[in-house]
């Protein structure tokens, strides 16, 4: 059977970098690949095919040499008959996936673990402690996290030989895959230890106390070392993240460092003034000066009343909200007309220019 265009077989155009080549092999490696299509012939044929056609296209000379000549430009130099035995290429596009004994069977990191916690609002401008309980992964003390009865170890994996690998031929090319026998680590423990099964971990059940900073956002995340799952092979232990949940406030809410209120006046109070006792968030009373004509929406700022952040405190703004009355008694009424006419009010206003109600 003729042999296709080696761009064709790749589904690409000559002038493809060589980063795009590699993607488009890739692609290919991982729809055909013998193991993930056992026993399908036509699946082995295009992995043979894809792989052809990667070696020499990826390969300055020879992807030069087949731009020239085409097929007879590298028979000889690679092109033509190929010999896989020592080709990279797959675990090279893998990023080395598939384990290798010697690293595998050196201590590795633990894993890192996520709890969620939700506090109040308060308690996230000001700081505070929480108890979270929660499992993890720690070091057997049975058999000191090595997996094995005392008195026993590891021997070396008789299957791949300590490599952590079974290298399988098929036809003129050949795979590695992960040993089955040892799952990849290069070694098998011939009498596993009683209280984690040869895990080398066993799963605690423990409580801390987590420590909330002042000025905390919703949805960031507190991170206490060494405290999530401990290691294969005695590795150091992962991190646990602590992501926070802020409860909204029913009065209060925050912009960074700043919070905001909103405080109901009557009209009287907008129009003459006066002082106002407002309660902080801190359960604390302040007292705050209304500016006679003051505006439904007036923003009064109170300084370093706001959050707590890095040693400084953001300010406190507090939104005077106008409040017109529904009911009248017949004196308030009879005062208000007489006011009205006394100003003589505009039945026929003219309206107010936009720029002006983006004004405080």
């Amino acid at each position: 059977m003729a042999k296709r265009d080696y761009y064709e077989v790749l589904g690409i155009q000559k002038g493809t970098s060589k980063e795009d080549i590699k993607k488009a092999y890739r692609k290919l490696a991982i729809q055909y690949h013998p193991d993930k299509n056992p026993g399908n012939k036509e699946a082995e044929e295009k992995f043979k095919e894809a792989t052809e056609a990667y070696e020499v296209l990826s390969d300055d000379q020879k992807r030069a040499a087949y731009d020239q000549f085409g097929f007879a430009g590298v028979d000889g130099i690679g092109g033509g008959q190929h010999d896989f035995s020592n080709f990279q290429g797959f675990e090279d596009l893998f990023g080395g996936g598939m384990k290798r004994g010697a690293a595998a069977s050196g201590p590795r990191h633990g894993a890192t673990l996520r709890y969620d916690i939700d506090i109040p609002f308060k308690d996230a401008v000001f700081g505070t402690k929480v108890e979270i309980a929660y499992s993890r992964q720690v070091a057997c003390t049975a058999c000191k996290g090595s997996g094995a009865e005392s008195g026993s170890g590891k021997k070396v994996c008789p299957a791949c030989g300590g490599t952590g690998q079974i290298r399988q031929s098929a036809g003129f090319f050949s795979l590695a895959s992960t040993c089955h026998n040892c799952g990849g680590e290069g070694y098998v423990i011939e009498h596993p230890c009683k209280e984690c099964g040869g895990s080398g971990t066993v799963k605690k059940h423990q409580k801390i106390m987590v420590t909330i900073p002042n000025g905390v956002e919703n949805g960031r995340r507190v991170v206490i070392r060494s405290q999530g799952d401990a290691g294969p092979n005695n590795g150091p232990c992962g991190d646990l993240y602590v992501f926070i949940r802020v409860k909204p406030h029913e009065f209060f809410e925050r912009n960074g460092a700043d919070l905001y209120c909103a405080i109901p006046i009557s009209i009287t109070q907008a129009t003459l003034g006066g002082n106002l006792q407002v309660a902080t968030l801190d359960g604390r009373t302040i007292k705050v000066k209304i500016p006679a004509g003051s505006q439904n929406g007036k923003l009064l700022r109170v300084r370093d009343e706001g959050v707590p952040v890095q040693g400084k405190r953001g300010d406190f703004y507090i939104k005077l909200m106008v409040q017109v009355p529904s009911k009248l008694s017949k004196k308030g009424r009879e005062l208000l007309e007489e006011y009205s006419k006394m100003e003589g009010e505009n039945e026929k206003p003219k309206p107010i220019p936009l720029a002006e109600l983006g004004q405080v």
